[in-house]
This record gives structure tokens, C-alpha cells and sequence, in this order.
């Protein structure tokens, strides 16, 4: 919902310009989908629209892929994207009959954990920057956090791939993201109220802990129905 009112507010469709309205709707659909999630009535068409949403972005960025595939700022963009895919898709196919939960939690743990790699390699190539962004004040420096979170972020993309404590991964990842939000974006936020980066940025970083999240819940399910009294 904060996606698609940062995108109507600032009237901001990035290099899309000549899709600009289709942007504007599918910003609309973000705010529709995400209020229907809340409701247990309504979350199965929720997560449809967000997942037909998230597929739209991540698309947009298939084109900028193949212009310059050594540029790695497009692929990441393109998973950032695509685990808010498979966010949806999971609430999705979780309220869907059709799938067994099982299913739902190997393939959620592949695709999440595909993502998580990502972010792995995106950090780790972009590692000055992503120093940049740590908040000064935290010990022991900059780049002992850049470097530390990427090492965390390979840790869980390794753990949920291979399904070794993919429970304690998936929740020490939502963890983490969160952390991300709070102490990165909010303070960046609140510094700059007019940029609409750390408005989007921040957004997309507590929507990302939220799948993130949503696969915790799901492995936990399965825990917990595992080691109930039959």
C-alpha cells in the first residue's frame, strides 16, 4: 500500500514514460491489493493482484537485462521485484486448495532463497555503497557492517536452498531487513521527507521483510503441525 501511494504522490514512473499510466494503475492495484491482504476473506485476491503487480515490475526490468547484462544494478533490481513475486505468491497458493503444503514451502524456499542470493551478490559488488548507507555511528564501522550483512545474506540464501534450519533463516532474514528499515531508511527518510528514493527505497525494504516473513510463518506452520502430538 505505501508502494503504490509513494508512486500516486510523487508522480513517478522512472524511465517508463510512455508507460507512465499503466504505472499509475498498477500503482492503484498495490494500494488495492495490500489493503485486501489484511483480511482473510479477501487475501487470496489480494495476493493475486500484488503478484500480477510485482510481475509487471520485475518485467519492466528483463529489457535493461538484456541491454547490459554485466551491469548486476539490473538483476538485482529484477529479484528485488521477484521476491515480492514470490511473497504473494506463497500467500496465494497457501489459500489455494490446489497445493499441498509441502509444495508450498520447497518451492517458496527456492525462489526466496534465489533472492537472498541476489541481495548477496548485489551487496558484495556495490559493497562502497552499501557502506555508505550504514549509519555512522554504529561500531565497529561501515564496512564492517557492508561486509557482515552480505556474509548473512549468503548464509541464508545457502540455508533455505539447501533447507538446513531454514526456519531460523528465514526468520533471522526478515529480522535483519527489518533492522535495515528501521535503522537505514526511517533516519534517511526523516532526514529528506522530499526524496522520493527514501520513501521507495524504504517502502520496498519493509514490503521485501514482509515475504520474507511471510515464508517464516509458512515454515513455522509445517514445524509446528511436524512436532504436534498425533
Amino acid at each position: 500500500m505505501a508502494s503504490g501511494l509513494i508512486t500516486l504522490v510523487w508522480h513517478d514512473y522512472n524511465d517508463f514514460h510512455q508507460l507512465r499510466h499503466i504505472v499509475y494503475a498498477a500503482a492503484a492495484a498495490q494500494i488495492f491489493g495490500g489493503a485486501a491482504l489484511q483480511f482473510h476473506r479477501t487475501a487470496k485476491t489480494g495476493a493475486l493482484v500484488l503478484g500480477a503487480v510485482y510481475l509487471f515490475f520485475a518485467s519492466l526490468c528483463v529489457p535493461e537485462i538484456v541491454a547490459s547484462p554485466q551491469i548486476y544494478n539490473s538483476w538485482g533490481n529484477f529479484f528485488e521485484q521477484f521476491s515480492l513475486l514470490t511473497g504473494a505468491a506463497i500467500v496465494y497458493a497457501r489459500l489455494s486448495s490446489a497445493w499441498s503444503r509441502e509444495t508450498i514451502n520447497r518451492i517458496g524456499r527456492i525462489l526466496l532463497g534465489i533472492c537472498a542470493a541476489s541481495f548477496t551478490l548485489e551487496q558484495a559488488f556495490y559493497l562502497e555503497a552499501t557502506a555508505q548507507l550504514v549509519p555512522k555511528w554504529l561500531p565497529p564501522s561501515q564496512m564492517f557492517w557492508a561486509i557482515a550483512t552480505t556474509v548473512f545474506f549468503a548464509l541464508a540464501a545457502v540455508t533455505l536452498l539447501a533447507n538446513r534450519l531454514a526456519l531460523l533463516a528465514a526468520r533471522l532474514l526478515t529480522m535483519m531487513l527489518v533492522i535495515f528499515g528501521l535503522i537505514v531508511w526511517v533516519p534517511l527518510v526523516l532526514s529528506d521527507l522530499q526524496s522520493h528514493t527514501n520513501w521507495s527505497e524504504n517502502a520496498e525494504t519493509f514490503a521485501i521483510a514482509g515475504a520474507a516473513w511471510i515464508l517464516a510463518d509458512i515454515l513455522g506452520e509445517n514445524s509446528l503441525n511436524e512436532h504436534r502430538p498425533r
